[in-house]
């Protein structure tokens, strides 16, 4: 049976889009998909889809990543009336994730990686773009629907901690530490 991360976007971290992790786990459930797990409160979900999965009036994009996400935000939206960006990652695309870490053995801490997931690989000049903000204390390397953030002085000041990628970029991410990566490896 294939294993799925779903990744929520900015759940539990303000006021207006809390949603309870027991609550989010029988939504899934609902769905029919099975061994729901879900990591921390903050929107980290692994779960199994073991039948064919019922195509979604709205897709964004191809395959059954996108069909996933599309079907998981029109979930929420029902269920808790809260327009949620979701990323879908098959698990073992998280191992990978892992395994190809540009900046592997170049940090200190876990506190220091982060990992942006996008829906879509973000264009050639959206890319130059970015990479061209580097500085010795912030580092980006995009591969393919990742972004991997070598943040030395950490989030706050960074390009990630000022909205950078949604306000410049106009580009949909969702950011996860390293350490959680890691832990939805393993999910």
């Amino acid at each position: 049976m294939p294993r799925y991360v779903a990744l929520l976007r900015g759940i539990n971290v303000g006021g207006n889009t809390m949603i309870k992790m027991e609550e989010l786990r029988r939504m899934f459930e609902a769905l029919r998909f099975g061994n729901v797990a879900s990591y921390i409160n903050s929107g980290n979900i692994a779960f199994d889809v073991g039948e064919p999965l019922q195509k979604p009036a709205r897709s964004k994009g191809t395959g059954l990543e996108s069909d996933l996400s599309t079907q998981i935000e029109s979930a929420i939206l029902e269920s808790f009336a809260k327009p949620i960006p979701v990323m879908v990652r098959d698990q073992q695309h998280i191992h990978a994730i892992l395994d190809k870490n540009p900046f592997a053995g170049r940090f200190e801490s876990h506190k220091e990686m982060h990992v942006l997931f996008l829906r879509d690989e973000m264009p050639a000049e959206k890319q130059k773009e970015l990479l061209n903000k580097q500085t010795e204390h912030e580092r980006f390397a995009v591969l393919g629907r990742e972004i991997y953030c070598h943040l030395k002085l950490g989030v706050a000041d960074s390009l990630l901690g000022k909205g950078f990628f949604e306000k410049k970029l106009k580009v949909a991410v969702t950011a996860r530490n390293w350490r959680t990566v890691e832990k939805l490896a393993s999910l």
